[in-house]
């Protein structure tokens, strides 16, 4: 989900809470807080030598001990807009910090609206080879890459 898809869903839901449904159908407590936005650059190599860069809007959650704390959609989509300055354009997407155990980082899958709640449903991250033609792999969707492409791991091109 990109920043403007998800602002204007808060916006169209203001007066609903804010909530987070976790991969595995559990849910962030109801009592967390939004402790950071920030716009994450990430430019690297990837495998086959491609130079990449990918940018992210990261929403770090925090659950303290005040157990009746609560986010409104409308709190949230202010939240948001003091954010929305550090992001290039409001076409990145979304990421959600969470600790629950371990700090993971999760992908937005899509959102359920019900009674009184916009529920963002979380979904893993995960790794992937972004030259799979030269390492023999079934093509993926990839990143797009910033200059030309050549092989920094040598003659079959795979790390």
């Amino acid at each position: 989900m990109t920043f403007a898809e998800l602002k204007s869903l808060l916006s169209k839901h203001s007066e609903h809470y804010f909530r987070l449904a976790l991969p595995d159908g559990s849910a962030v407590p109801v009592s967390f807080h939004i402790t950071e936005i920030g716009a994450v650059s990430k430019t690297f190599i990837d495998c086959g030598g491609t130079l990449r860069k990918r940018e992210t809007c990261q929403l770090q959650v925090w659950v303290g001990e005040d157990y009746n704390h609560r986010i409104e959609t409308g709190k949230m989509a202010g939240i948001l807009e003091k954010g929305k300055a550090l992001l290039p354009d409001d076409s990145v997407p979304v990421e959600i910090e969470y600790e629950d155990r371990v700090i993971s980082q999760y992908t937005i899958d899509g959102f359920d609206l019900n009674d009184d709640a916009v529920v963002l449903r979380l979904a893993n991250k995960h790794t992937e080879c972004l030259a799979p033609e030269l390492c023999g792999l079934p093509s993926i969707d990839r990143l797009p890459s910033i200059g030309g492409s050549s092989s920094c791991c040598g003659p079959s091109g795979c790390c």
